[in-house]
């Protein structure tokens, strides 16, 4: 199918919408994104570059907090040089988060009915990092960056950490002050169809590229195997395997999670690199959670899985495209909206 003239057809649309979007931004310097790459030079914007949307900026803590940036990178790099897992929690922490009420970090909320005490929350993780990087923060710029705005850009740089390309965060997201447990159950957790994902992703202003792409993130980190039991054991009701894996990775997972606490990689092949090779893995039937799958079944996105398979470099700028999109969801810029907290745990008390 990747070598198909509707997926070439694919694969170049994907690289005009690449080209004619936001392009991710890097500092003003060469780089390469993987051995063996064409060297790109990427243009930092200028300070004063605003997006008109939502007034988001990327020039916002130029005069009150130069060291962010600085700071939130050595932590980040701290943290994941400790523990390389942490670079797909705090992913998906920052997905969480942007699905309910937007990107306003009502997720980092910890007080009784948060979304952070909902049962699809209890096997998030990244808290700990977000805390201290806030902490350090607050010693150099208080009352000054938000949790919004840590948590959108240490998920960009926990990306690049494992192979990922840069793109540009622009800064001025407002804490909320609203976190409810029942909304958090709407996120996706791995048993939904792809009409469900594609209408609650567009429901975000997101489209179905966005979906295929931001799945990619499922090239890192783990699941529970107790995400996956009904998969192994009893299908739909049937009491026999999902017939979609393939017979020797089912085999694996079976060995793998004979107790519903064990963890697994999402990725089978080459689960500590950021590239497209979760993409293959679904071409020959080794996708983990059923909604990993079912974009290679499904004729709306199964194109584009193809697609992604076979270009490395596409993804990755695709990829950081969309999370670009994903972090501008809903943002609270306002003056009477949300506020900075001093702790991200809590609202401020005045």
């Amino acid at each position: 199918m990747s070598n198909s003239p509707f997926s070439l057809l694919i694969l170049l649309l994907l690289y005009t919408i690449s080209a004619s979007a936001h392009p991710p931004q890097d500092y003003d310097v060469p780089f390469t994104s993987s051995p063996g790459d064409i060297i790109y030079t990427l243009k930092v914007p200028t300070l004063e570059e605003t997006n008109l949307d939502n007034l988001l900026s990327f020039g916002y803590y130029q005069k009150s907090c130069q060291q962010f940036e600085s700071i939130l990178h050595k932590k980040v790099i701290e943290w994941i040089q400790k523990d390389h897992t942490l670079a797909a929690s705090l992913l998906r922490l920052h997905f969480h988060d942007c699905s309910v009420r937007g990107c306003d970090a009502s997720i980092l909320l910890n007080h009784d009915g948060s979304e952070r005490t909902s049962q699809v929350s209890k096997t998030l993780r990244g808290f700990e990092v977000i805390d201290d990087i806030k902490a350090e923060l607050e010693k150099n710029c208080p009352k000054t960056v938000s949790c919004a705005d840590i948590l959108t850009a240490a998920t960009r740089d926990a990306t690049v950490k494992l192979g990922g390309l840069y793109w540009a965060v622009p800064y001025g997201r407002k804490d909320g002050l609203v976190s409810i447990a029942k909304e958090a159950e709407m996120v996706p957790m791995g048993h939904e169809n792809i009409t469900y994902l594609v209408e609650f992703l567009q429901s975000k202003g997101l489209n179905v590229l966005d979906l295929v792409v931001l799945s990619g993130a499922h090239t890192i980190g783990r699941a529970s195997c107790g995400s996956i039991q009904d998969r192994l054991y009893n299908y739909q009701g049937t009491g026999k395997p999902d017939p979609s894996i393939d017979p020797n990775y089912l085999n694996f997972l079976q060995r793998k999670c004979r107790w519903a606490s064990e963890v697994v990689d999402l990725d089978a092949t080459t689960p500590r690199a950021f590239d497209p090779v979760y993409y293959i893995n679904l071409k020959k039937k080794k996708g983990l959670l059923s909604t990993d799958q079912l974009l290679y079944s499904d004729p709306r996105t199964s194109p584009i899985v193809s697609a992604l398979a076979s270009a490395p470099y596409i993804f990755k700028h695709q990829f950081a495209v969309s999370m670009a999109k994903l972090g501008n969801i809903e943002v609270l810029t306002g003056q009477d909206e949300g506020e900075i907290r001093t702790n991200c745990n809590f609202v401020n008390a005045y």
